[in-house]
């Protein structure tokens, strides 16, 4: 479980202001509550790049919580530092959907998956509520924005300590959010 625990580059929980946002959010009662008000925080707080019309491209924890927005991945970027933060092991997750959603092209969504005490790995998406999309913290109930339907549209088992190399690349090529909007990354496994 070390290595989802640990900052990085991307998930940079050792940043003073994500792990003075995480101190604020940790508390007495465990794990579970730790991990509901750090989900809810971010889901809620941290603005959807594309629903808000936002410009910007966050890429790193910390530039996330500095701009409050961000595309689903680097929201998961942020969760996943909140949660080492407060010693809570947390990794990364995509689903590859499509982008129109009747076929190709496809792109990824990325999520975030925690370990908690007696379940094992929950999945969890605070990408951000609009009409047609709510997710919600009930384990051990999952509940992801999208759902997987169409041919060539998965969601991957697995659960990688940092984000995929494919994802950051797209991030970091693009300093505008018009340019990105039509190169999101995609990734077949």
């Amino acid at each position: 479980m070390r290595p989802y625990l640990e900052s990085s580059e991307v998930v940079d929980w050792t940043a003073p202001d994500v792990r003075a946002l995480a101190r604020e959010l940790g508390g007495e009662d465990g794990p579970l509550g730790v991990a509901a008000r750090c989900f809810i925080w971010v889901r809620d707080e941290v603005g959807h790049s594309l629903d808000r019309g936002e410009t910007t491209v966050t890429v790193t924890a910390s530039e996330v919580l500095r701009h409050r927005t961000g595309l689903c991945y680097a929201k998961s970027h942020l969760l996943a530092a909140l949660l080492r933060a407060n010693g809570i092991p947390a990794g990364l997750g995509y689903q590859r959907l499509s982008v129109d959603d009747i076929g190709p092209p496809f792109c990824l969504h990325g999520f975030n998956a925690v370990a908690l005490p007696g379940l094992g790995w929950y999945r969890v998406d605070a990408r951000g509520d609009r009409p047609g999309i709510r997710t919600c913290f009930d384990p051990p109930r999952e509940v992801l924005a999208y759902r997987p339907r169409l041919p060539g549209e998965r969601t991957f088992e697995e659960i990688w300590t940092e984000p995929l190399p494919v994802v950051i690349d797209a991030l970091r090529r693009n300093d505008d959010l018009s340019d990105l909007r039509f190169r999101l990354p995609d990734w077949t496994g």
